[in-house]
């Protein structure tokens, strides 16, 4: 029988913003003593019009890419399920496999590996800036360049690649939508600021734009940055998640790998786990 789980997270309470795969979070939180708050700063929306993803991906099997962009797990794992659904998932995989395919990130290649694809190259920071220097460089004027979007838009990726000459096809399966109980995520934000709380967090850069809105709107944007300095640990998946939160003059725990494992890894070291 295997020893119970040193209790590190006892007389703490983390709020979990995410929306995605929120139970694995609060389950491996609660597992080490904490007690779970969760309030959704935004909800993934697929993609309402089914149809016309089916029909840019036919017109894209038509005419292949030369390059192809996956910015998120998420997004790949939508398109390649539409386009299953549509009975094309195997054949758009054919017209991919000779496309050089860039992933913003591990989490966009390990999506890419499991549905049978390759990535080519991968941006470690996992920021647009990253891809676009890197596309650039190597040239994409005259070429055909599709984009998967995720839910904050294109992030300027579409235009810089136009600027410099290429054609781009823009996909978008899903978008961020707004919280489920924005009363939720308000009445969070006051509990973080009145010391109610003790970790807060993110595993998306939109998830905290929308946080950081609602603790605005309450007035305690300045109390959580304070506290934040002192007894209210605030962390952020990777440094994508990490950036919008330091713009607000907040230093978040940030893991070396940017996977949702690895954050778990992180807040319980920072409370004492011996965590291999």
């Amino acid at each position: 029988m295997s020893a119970p789980l040193p209790p590190v997270m006892a007389g703490r309470t983390v709020l979990i913003t995410a929306d995605r795969r929120s139970e694995d979070l609060a389950d491996a939180f609660a597992r080490r003593g904490a007690a779970i708050r969760h309030a959704p700063a935004m909800t993934i929306v697929h993609h309402s019009d089914d149809e016309q993803l089916v029909d840019d991906t036919r017109a894209l099997m038509a005419d292949p890419p030369d390059a192809l962009v996956i910015t998120t797990g998420a997004g790949l794992r939508g398109w390649m399920e539409a386009a299953e659904v549509a009975g094309l998932d195997d054949a758009l995989r054919a017209a991919l496999a000779d496309a050089y395919i860039v992933a913003r990130g591990p989490k966009a290649k390990g999506a890419l590996i499991s549905r049978g694809l390759r990535a080519d190259w991968v941006a470690e920071s996992e920021t647009a800036a990253e891809i676009i220097e890197h596309l650039l460089d190597r040239g994409v004027e005259g070429t055909t360049v599709a984009v998967q979007h995720h839910g904050n838009g294109s992030d300027g990726i579409d235009d810089a690649l136009a600027q410099a000459g290429a054609r781009v096809a823009p996909f978008v399966v899903y978008r961020w939508g707004p919280a489920p109980d924005p009363a939720a995520v308000t009445a969070s934000t006051r509990e973080a600021a009145a010391g109610e709380i003790d970790v807060v967090v993110f595993t998306s850069a939109p998830a905290v734009a929308s946080w950081w809105t609602a603790a605005e709107e309450a007035g305690v944007a300045d109390e959580i940055v304070r506290r934040s300095r002192d007894d209210l640990l605030v962390a952020a998946v990777g440094p994508v998640t990490a950036a919008p939160l330091r713009a607000k003059g907040v230093e978040p725990l940030v893991p070396e790998r940017s996977r949702m494992g690895a954050l778990i890894r992180a807040v319980l070291l920072h409370f004492g786990d011996a965590v291999d």
